[in-house]
């Protein structure tokens, strides 16, 4: 199922934003859209039940998991991940389209997703949301109210190994306040944010105090 920057098209631009559930990632991508009306949102297939507030066709294509099977043996994936216990992918006529136009488009997708994106688009943009330390990001889950504990302490686990995989983006966001956290999704979006790379010396410590070593994994 793979292509090409030739098929793909190279005169768009692909922005690519990833985060562990709970870090707000969806209501700043939400935001960032309606500020920026020049960006195309990508919407994603998945397997996972839909919530009450979401709608088919506007927050997830929602399909069986036959048809999604079925979807990646045609190669209808520019990448595909299993998420928990469902699947997700990003339909790769949608982007070839996009792109072929010049358009900018965004990706709301997670970290094993975006490995993908970078392997078949290595100039893709790619942008991690972190939270500001895990006890905020257990109130978010919670305050959901959707979750029951089982599974928040499950997302939580989950949480830490994918918060290890910010240093494999260019970019890294902490949402600690909303209003900053946007202004600077903005200011990467509009060709700016070189002090905001993960590579930066506040995000080596964010992630030595939520005991991740930076390579993708748990702190000894």
């Amino acid at each position: 199922m793979g292509t090409d920057r030739a098929n793909t098209g190279g005169r768009g631009r692909l922005y690519v934003i990833a985060a562990p559930s709970g870090a707000g990632k969806t209501s700043l991508v939400r935001a960032l859209m309606q500020s920026d009306p020049g960006l195309r949102f990508s919407v994603s297939y998945t397997t996972r039940a839909r919530r009450p507030n979401e709608v088919d066709g506007r927050d997830y294509h929602f399909v069986s998991v036959e048809r999604f099977r079925a979807m990646v043996g045609r190669g209808e994936f520019l990448e595909h991940a299993q998420v928990f216990d469902n699947y997700y992918g990003t339909g790769l006529e949608t982007v070839r389209e996009a792109l072929g136009r010049g358009e900018r488009l965004l990706l709301e997708i997670d970290w094993q997703g975006a490995r993908q994106v970078r392997a078949r688009l290595p100039e893709a943009c790619t942008i991690f949301v972190l939270p500001p330390s895990l006890a905020a990001l257990e109130q978010r889950l919670r305050g959901r109210g959707t979750d029951t504990d089982e599974v928040i302490r499950r997302r939580l686990r989950d949480a830490v190994a994918d918060i290890g995989h910010c240093v494999e983006f260019e970019y890294v966001v902490v949402n600690d306040r909303f209003d900053q956290a946007l202004a600077d999704l903005r200011a990467i979006v509009s060709g700016g944010g070189e002090d905001l790379t993960a590579g930066r010396a506040p995000i080596r410590d964010l992630l030595a105090a939520l005991s991740v070593d930076g390579t993708g994994g748990r702190g000894a």
